[in-house]
């Protein structure tokens, strides 16, 4: 059904690849759309614990596609962008950071514009040796989009990203990941299967406990020190009274490895 990515599913664990690889998946207007129905369609699946992010051919993204009809108008006129990305970008960012499960995004090769900001929504990024970052908006007159203005900063520090943000040089992957912009390096040729692999083993942990932790850790950068208590007090509530908590206890007390169930 779909056209320009790839959806695959393989036990608990959902596997999402951007298809576009004559233009280093750029995203057009179609692309946008299926990306966006596919994470609501892994989302609704209770089969799907965890969910991979990565792109077919030399490259992870480049980001928006300047030639697509959505940012590129024959008559020459001024498209409004902001319009563009509140019905792109803006909703796929979104379904990415409120998603109750772990996203994994596996990074190789070009990683650029508002690949950058697809990457950074994800909750791990694990980068090829190879892998190259750039938020190169500057250089073509805009500000980051995406998402990025957000996450940079809060992933890297404020005074890297206005670096990264306003000079738009490129980062290697051994670079990204001393600076905490990806959390793992591995060989090129490992980059799927380290990511599957990570991806599956979130897929066995207490999946409903992972969706209050990506929930209260975002929460926590806009909250103060009480609210974050009660959130956890809240959240706390709800994990208690699972099966997986008494699962994991019941393991504890009988020295074996826990069989979380996602319940």
């Amino acid at each position: 059904m779909y056209e320009t990515i790839l959806l695959e599913r393989d036990g608990g664990v959902a596997t999402i690849a951007l298809n576009r690889p004559d233009v280093l998946n750029a995203f057009n207007g179609q692309m946008h759309e299926e990306v966006h129905a596919a994470l609501e369609e892994v989302a609704g699946d209770a089969r799907v614990r965890c969910v991979v992010l990565r792109g077919e051919g030399r490259g992870f993204s480049a980001g928006a596609d300047l030639k697509s009809e959505d940012i590129s108008r024959e008559d020459g006129e001024a498209p409004d962008l902001g319009e563009y990305l509140r019905r792109t970008y803006s909703r796929t960012i979104t379904r990415i950071a409120t998603m109750e499960k772990p996203v994994v995004a596996a990074l190789h090769g070009p990683v650029y514009g508002a690949g950058v900001g697809v990457a950074l929504a994800c909750d791990m990024r694990i980068a090829a040796e190879g892998a190259k970052f750039s938020i190169a908006f500057i250089k073509i007159g805009l500000m980051p989009d995406a998402g990025v203005s957000f996450f940079l900063p809060r992933v890297i520090g404020l005074g890297r990203a206005m670096e990264m943000a306003m000079l738009g040089d490129p980062v290697d992957a051994q670079e990204a990941h001393r600076i905490g912009l990806v959390n793992k390096i591995v060989p090129d040729d490992a980059i799927r299967d380290e990511a599957v692999a990570l991806a599956g083993r979130l897929a066995q942990m207490p999946t409903r406990a992972l969706a209050h932790v990506k929930k209260s850790l975002y929460a926590s950068f806009e909250s103060d020190l009480q609210t974050a208590l009660e959130r956890e007090a809240a959240g706390q509530f709800i994990c208690g009274r699972t099966a997986d908590h008494r699962e994991g206890v019941a393991a504890f007390f009988e020295k074996r490895q826990p069989g979380f169930t996602g319940r």
